[in-house]
């Protein structure tokens, strides 16, 4: 199992080189967290989804999502640590919709942020991403968890800003979980618009690595399957950039 795992790594770094991305589904990506941590208290990480509070940036401008987020200081391919708590920025180079601001918002719960699963996960992106990039010596690491609600009323917009970069070196994209929705189809683009793929995370721990410098991701919107349920689809979204 440990070769084959190890094989799978060396694909997936193959193609984030290659490509600038890669589609990672839970039959490759849970081993490949489990390789390096465990995911003990899974449940619990997965169930804090239902804990979020709601994103006001975005419901000011008559759109809704929950999130909570939190900071870490990560050293290349070993230590990593909660940072305190501080404000999500990004410049409208990046964020056209929300740009040129600090955005405050709930963090994750300690145990949660502290949890085994969430350091499992941010363990693989630190040694992914340090492989990816050996020059690098301390990463500034932002964790958001995301849940995008639909309803018969309105689609969900897991990506309001559109096709966009993230202004950081690295991302992960993990699915939680996805109920009673449509679509939410992850497209790569060049920095010109030229596609390069789309694929759509179905299962719980199906992700995406993005190498964000090349290339330009978005989501389409969500809508209910069956309109008279409540919808959503939950992702972690972990960003790594180096810190200079």
């Amino acid at each position: 199992m440990q070769n084959r795992t190890d094989s799978n790594a060396a694909s997936l770094l193959d193609a984030v080189r290659r490509d600038g991305f890669s589609f990672v589904t839970a039959d490759v990506m849970q081993p490949l967290l489990r390789s390096v941590g465990g995911l003990s208290d899974w449940h619990a990480f997965t169930a804090s989804w239902n804990e979020l509070g709601p994103d006001p940036y975005l419901a000011a401008k008559g759109r809704f999502r929950r999130r909570r987020h939190a900071t870490y200081i990560a050293t290349a391919s070993s230590k990593i640590e909660l940072a305190p708590h501080q404000p999500h920025y990004q410049s409208l180079q990046y964020n056209a919709l929300q740009g040129d601001m600090e955005r405050w918002f709930e963090p994750i719960v300690p145990a949660i942020a502290t949890g085994e699963s969430l350091r499992t996960i941010l363990l693989f992106c630190n040694g992914f991403f340090s492989t990816l990039a050996p020059g690098v010596a301390q990463w500034h690491v932002e964790v958001h968890q995301f849940r995008i609600e639909a309803s018969i009323d309105a689609a969900g917009e897991p990506t309001p800003e559109g096709s966009h970069r993230d202004g950081v070196d690295f991302v992960l994209v993990l699915l939680i979980d996805r109920h009673n929705i449509a679509s939410g189809t992850t497209t790569i683009d060049t920095p010109d618009g030229k596609p390069l793929g789309d694929f759509t995370l179905t299962h719980p721990f199906d992700a995406a690595l993005i190498h964000d410098p090349r290339v330009f991701h978005g989501v389409t919107a969500v809508t209910p399957l069956t309109p008279s349920e409540p919808a959503h689809r939950d992702v972690l979204v972990v960003t790594f950039r180096a810190k200079p």
